[in-house]
């Protein structure tokens, strides 16, 4: 009789170095080979293009993915001048060149605009849905259609490298979730008159992890070889670092697990900040809201249940 193979049971958090010319998903499948664990999310598409932070999420840490405090992003970007494509970067086709010099006095003016809440019009080569169909797909069939433009933020624009005889730059962009930077390219370069496209990205922050939180497939597949794979798992409690905690009784823990609001006049709570961590027996229980107005302790998400779950 054929034995089945039984993947591990892994929870927690591990950021990777995303690659260039791997997807997101090929990162995942790697990874469910190396950490030989089925159930593994990840937090955040990456063209395969672009490298750079990429979370991902083992077992039930899955469920902080969606409730994760700091949905925004950090980019460094590569820029070059006198170009279009259909792709607004530099594996697309080429629509326009431009010998139009630039310098840095006016490519410093084309960025001002840009900083703060910004309306943006998503690529043709972009997963957005429009009347129920992937903008991508269209693309890929030589339509192009109407799109509304969204709002996203531009917390911080700023010019890192210039090279004026190239017509290049290196740009260092804080964003909020959905801002694409491909777009942002382009309407530098539509604002210098000259065109522009994204020749190299990389995610230098997102979800409140850095590129010193990462690790190379090449150093996890020595850790998983070595047997200490384990020890670089984040715990599920690191994706809330910034809520307060708070800790319940064996009897409180109990009667939470089982669904009850607990009293917040009976359990020692932080004076501010509504959402807080909640422990209980030495384990990270929840996240959980703080109801002041009637002394409630709500569950927005649980983390821990008493079965146990297969990876």
């Amino acid at each position: 009789m054929k034995k089945t193979h039984h993947s591990r049971q892994l929870e927690g958090i591990l950021c990777v170095d995303k690659p260039q010319d791997w997807t997101s998903f090929d990162v995942v499948a790697k990874m469910r080979g190396i950490a030989d664990c089925h159930k593994i999310g990840h937090g955040g598409t990456l063209d395969p293009m672009a490298t750079g932070v990429l979370p991902l999420f083992f077992g039930r840490s899955a469920k902080a993915m969606e409730l994760m405090p700091n949905q925004d992003k950090r980019y460094t970007a590569a820029i070059r001048f006198g170009i279009t494509t259909d792709t607004q970067d530099c594996t697309g086709n080429v629509l326009s060149t431009s010998e139009k010099p630039v310098t840095r006095e006016t490519l410093e003016a084309a960025l001002v605009p840009l900083r703060g809440t910004i309306d943006q019009l998503p690529p043709m080569y972009s997963a957005v849905w429009v009347d129920g169909q992937r903008l991508y797909k269209l693309a890929r069939a030589g339509k192009e259609v109407e799109r509304p433009t969204r709002q996203v933020t531009v917390h911080r624009l700023e010019l890192m490298e210039f090279d004026a005889e190239n017509r290049t730059c290196v740009i260092d962009v804080a964003c909020s979730k959905g801002t694409y930077i491909r777009t942002l390219c382009h309407d530098i370069g539509e604002a210098l008159g000259c065109g522009g496209i994204l020749t190299a990205l990389r995610r230098t922050e997102t979800l409140g992890f850095t590129c010193e939180d990462c690790h190379t497939l090449e150093e996890l597949k020595q850790r998983s070889d070595e047997g200490r794979f384990e020890e670089l798992l984040m715990p599920v409690d690191a994706a809330f670092r910034q809520y307060k905690s708070i800790f319940l009784s064996p009897k409180q823990t109990k009667m939470f697990l089982d669904g009850i609001r607990l009293d917040t006049n009976r359990i020692k709570i932080p004076a501010e900040g509504d959402t807080v961590r909640v422990y209980g027996e030495g384990r990270f229980l929840a996240l959980a809201h703080i109801e002041r107005s009637i002394a409630e302790l709500q569950i927005i998400k649980l983390f821990y249940t008493k079965e146990s779950t297969n990876c």
